[in-house]
């Protein structure tokens, strides 16, 4: 009879070591726990699952913000004064913090399925809250200097959600594994059963999601209109500088049915093309009228304007990142453009027989041609040759001077303003722009164009929705979208969306089905059971594990083994009552 004395002998536990050395800094096995996290550390997990909200609807909003990235920029400089690309650094801290946010939940997770204690490393406590409070702050900030940007998650949501709704859906429903193995395998509690309220709360408002969506998108392909017309908004902005001759011919070349440009008047009352109310973002007048660059664009006289480079700052600044992609020969091009007059524009639209959308700046009333404005701009138009039908301007005023002309309002009226004032289409922002609007307006034959539309996304919401004509800074983009980046019948759908419920209703019963039958599993004793009765070295660790397993269930661990050599292997006492 010998005396057997257990030994500790633990097999290698990489991914467990892995997991919780890399979260909590416990790389050692002595330095690990089961037992139910604390209060403090729960607290943590829940901050850590509020950061990764919250830069998830960050990153988000940037994604879908894209379409937008120039008037940030330009938001930005009419309050600082300075031209910096503010959307890079952004772009670049938002993607490191939601990286190492989302590590970090997938560790806490794993965490929870293995049963281990959590315990966040104080590093990574600093790092958390850094990411939060920075995140916070830019929330703040972009909400001060560009409010108006937020409904574009909405708009968007439109084309995206049934998306999102598939992997909320697929997340909620593995989140089931946790959710069971918290609530089933362990005694029953109000805090249990709370979380399992919750989460079967958030599952039903997952599969009843889809009665709240508003998709274009999803409709049948017959009754789909013809595809919006581009107009070149300020020309393409994108590859050559704004509101200049290089920059209309490749709106031109790049499909642009119509062109879109700012007016205003010099003091000998030449009509010109100017976005600013300063040439200091898009001239170099810092260094041929230093002294002046603060004041206003209109109190220049044509010469001294003609006299400032138009085109050097886009190849300094590169606010669009297209630099690269020019030739030399479009460099050098763009190097040499000049301020564009009206008259040159409009001839330009005369030849290539297309329209144009004047957005005319009134100058202000201590100008010279403050009141002869309007016969400045009708100078220019009569001169260039370009059929008046096909001149649309902006603001709607002077009506009854202009005849022949078209007019059209910025600015969302109701269908009895529009009559009042005989205006027969609207330029409107894509954020001001329902799709009950859109079909009001079009159902009343006012014709709807939309602005600013830069992304493939938006221009195929718009398409779906029956918008005529959109104008963008971006022809070159949306002209290689020949068909709606999806569309789908509403039976298609509701099927996809239907048979996803079912499925995930399957997943998740078959996951509770199999943790409540898992509740009394204790794989060692199993183990035990089946094996062969030889000596095996990993018998024996199973048997000590079971050992300790029944210790700390109130047995005693005191027992002996026999060693019979004609049988290699016999089972204590202790071993038949465990088996």
């Amino acid at each position: 009879m010998v005396k057997h004395q257990p030994l500790q002998v633990y097999e290698k536990q990489i991914f467990v070591s892995f997991v919780t050395g890399i979260y909590g800094c416990r790389w050692k096995r002595y330095q690990r726990c089961q037992d139910d996290s604390s209060k403090w550390e729960c607290t943590w997990f829940v901050i850590l699952c509020c950061s990764f909200l919250l830069l998830l609807f960050w990153t988000y909003f940037w994604l879908v913000a894209q379409n937008d990235f120039n008037e940030f920029n330009l938001a930005v400089y009419n309050l600082t004064g300075e031209w910096r690309d503010e959307t890079i650094p952004i772009l670049a801290s938002t993607t490191v913090g939601f990286s190492y946010i989302t590590f970090l939940v997938i560790l806490a997770f794993f965490h929870i399925s293995l049963g281990q204690q959590l315990n966040l490393y104080w590093i990574h406590k600093i790092g958390v809250l850094a990411t939060l409070l920075t995140t916070i702050s830019g929330v703040v900030s972009v909400d001060d200097i560009w409010g108006e940007e937020w409904g574009i998650i909405l708009i968007s949501l439109q084309s995206t959600a049934p998306f999102l709704h598939i992997g909320a859906l697929a997340a909620f429903t593995a989140i089931g594994w946790l959710v069971a193995a918290y609530v089933v395998r362990r005694e029953r509690s109000t805090f249990q059963m709370m979380v399992l309220l919750i989460y079967i709360g958030i599952l039903v408002a997952l599969y009843l999601a889809p009665l709240t969506f508003t998709c274009p998108c999803i409709m049948d392909r017959h009754t789909l209109q013809t595809r919006p017309e581009i107009m070149g908004r300020r020309g393409a902005p994108m590859l050559a500088p704004e509101n200049t001759m290089v920059s209309f011919n490749r709106a031109l070349q790049h499909g642009a049915r119509s062109l879109e440009a700012d007016v205003t008047v010099s003091v000998d009352g030449i009509p010109f093309l100017m976005r600013d109310r300063t040439f200091r973002r898009t001239t170099d007048i810092s260094k041929v009228f230093p002294a002046r660059q603060y004041e206003d664009a209109s109190f220049f006289n044509w010469t001294e304007i003609r006299s400032l480079n138009a085109g050097l700052w886009f190849l300094e600044r590169d606010p669009y990142w297209t630099v690269e992609t020019l030739t030399a020969r479009d460099r050098s091009r763009i190097g040499n453009q000049t301020v564009c007059s009206l008259l040159e524009m409009l001839r330009l639209a005369a030849r290539a027989n297309r329209s144009v959308l004047l957005n005319i700046r009134r100058p202000p009333p201590e100008h010279p041609r403050h009141r002869s404005w309007f016969m400045d701009t009708l100078w220019a138009i009569q001169k260039a040759g370009i059929s008046h039908n096909r001149v649309t301007w902006t603001p709607d005023t002077d009506r009854g001077r202009v005849r022949g002309f078209q007019q059209t309002a910025d600015e969302k009226l109701s269908l009895e303003e529009i009559r009042q004032r005989g205006i027969t289409s609207l330029t409107l922002h894509y954020s001001k722009a329902s799709l009950q609007d859109i079909q009001e307006y079009l159902a009343n034959n006012v014709s709807v164009t939309v602005y600013p539309v830069n992304e493939p996304w938006l221009y195929s919401i718009l398409w779906c929705s029956g918008v005529p004509s959109v104008s963008s800074d971006a022809p070159q983009v949306l002209r290689k979208v020949p068909y709606p980046i999806w569309l789908m019948s509403q039976n298609a759908y509701s099927f996809i969306w239907i048979t996803s419920d079912i499925v995930s209703v399957i997943i998740v019963l078959g996951i509770f089905s199999f943790q409540n039958g898992m509740q009394n599993y204790n794989p060692e004793q199993i183990m035990l059971s089946t094996v062969v009765r030889r000596p095996s070295r990993d018998v024996n660790i199973m048997k000590e594990k079971l050992i300790f397993s029944e210790i700390n269930n109130g047995m005693g661990m005191n027992e002996e083994l026999s060693l019979y050599p004609e049988n290699g292997y016999a089972l204590s006492p202790l071993d038949h009552l465990l088996l």
